[in-house]
């Protein structure tokens, strides 16, 4: 029955109104015939509306005449009496064909690069370099080697761990996992001394294997060996060890900034405009000019893409762009108070940088005005263990 249905929406379909005071008997004699009626609506007691097939018409009559029942066709559907009702359009037909053919086609390439990576971490030129090995839109499906390409990218960059590409629909799903950055670890058995990696001054040495070349109050640059990878004995002579230590210092954080004693602040109005242009692949068509009306602005540009399903993109998009009205004023403060606002502000930066805040066992602040702003130093002293491990060429 339900192929039947089915069968009857693509050969036409009429919607019928059945009167009479045997509605339950028509019913029954449609159903013990074989005749496909579905969409049963109930109105009143002796009203009731139907769906039935072209082609059984003819049969619903002669057992409406045997119920005794008025029949009146209310609705005539289905693909024949779409094509009848449009076939003096030739135009729309032309067109409906064009865009069938224009999905047809579009379907064999890629319209978008989706990529996915781990946890949001994002990795710097990735799109680019994905582009470049040859999976970019507008390219043909069939032409796009997902495993030459991975192994491209694999190859270019080390701070990638697994890479995956899935072609689905016009859809190309780029999925990434980054490789996370770890230090060079030399081997116990090779022979290595320990430099410093940060300027400060050494607090704490405590050399367990090899010889300090430093003592608690030196200054130490980058570069400079904490540790020496050899040990010397009374009787063993020289001989080169894997230096292991714990080396502390007290480093320095600066951070510097510039406060004018006259600042411009950026009001929004509330005023704003939308402009629109439809982008087929690469080639735009603007719906408005070129010009805003406002004087100062700020915009904001979004492009949606278009798709008929999740993952079949056309390669049609629509930007909107929009432009937010600026006010601008003019606003100055007191020196004490530009002082006040810088020195808040980059000790909020280094509080952020800095790791382990009970470390901090000192600040120094440094302020030089000017004529029209002030310079302001901010450093805080931290303690921290410092020193990399350096292998020993000989």
């Amino acid at each position: 029955m339900i192929i039947k249905i089915l069968f009857s929406y693509m050969i036409g379909y009429l919607e019928i109104a059945i009167e009479g005071y045997y509605i339950e008997r028509f019913i029954n004699m449609c159903r013990n015939n074989k005749i496909a009626i579905w969409h049963l609506k109930r109105k009143k007691e002796i009203q009731l509306d139907i769906r039935t097939g072209i082609n059984d018409f003819k049969e619903i009559c002669k057992i409406a005449k045997k119920t005794k029942c008025k029949i009146k066709i209310k609705n005539k559907k289905g693909f024949p009496f779409l094509v009848q009702r449009y076939k003096k359009r030739k135009i729309f037909f032309i067109l409906l064909l064009a865009i069938l053919l224009f999905i047809l086609l579009s379907s064999n390439f890629v319209w978008n690069v989706e990529i996915q990576e781990e946890q949001g971490k994002e990795l710097e030129n990735i799109e680019k370099e994905i582009q470049e090995a040859g999976l970019k839109i507008g390219e043909w499906k069939s032409k796009i080697n997902t495993k030459e390409i991975i192994n491209k990218i694999r190859l270019q960059r080390k701070d990638i761990a697994w890479m995956g590409i899935e072609l689905k629909g016009t859809n190309a799903i780029v999925k990434i996992v980054k490789a996370d950055e770890k230090p060079e670890i030399i081997d116990d058995q090779e022979y290595c001394s320990i430099i410093s990696n940060k300027v400060g001054v050494i607090t704490k040495i405590n050399a367990q294997t090899g010889t300090a070349n430093v003592k608690v109050g030196d200054t130490v640059n980058i570069g400079e060996t904490l540790i020496n990878g050899w040990m010397e004995g009374k009787y063993t002579g020289i001989r080169y060890v894997h230096a292991k230590g714990e080396v502390q210092a007290k480093v320095w954080h600066t951070k510097y900034k510039n406060v004018p004693y006259q600042t411009t602040e950026r009001i929004e109005t509330g005023n704003t405009e939308n402009k629109y242009t439809i982008k087929f692949n690469n080639f735009k068509i603007n719906f408005h000019k070129g010009v805003s009306k406002f004087k100062i602005y700020d915009t904001i540009e979004t492009e949606k893409k278009m798709k008929l399903f999740s993952d079949f993109y056309l390669p049609i998009s629509i930007i909107k762009t929009t432009n937010r009205e600026i006010e601008e004023k003019q606003k100055k403060q007191e020196k004490e108070e530009a002082k006040n606002i810088g020195i808040e502000q980059l000790q909020t930066e280094l509080e952020t940088e800095i790791e382990d805040k009970q470390k901090i066992v000192g600040k120094n602040i440094n302020t030089y005005e000017k004529e029209d702003s002030i310079d302001i130093y901010v450093t805080y002293e931290v303690l921290e263990s410092i020193g990399t491990n350096e292998k020993i060429v000989f």
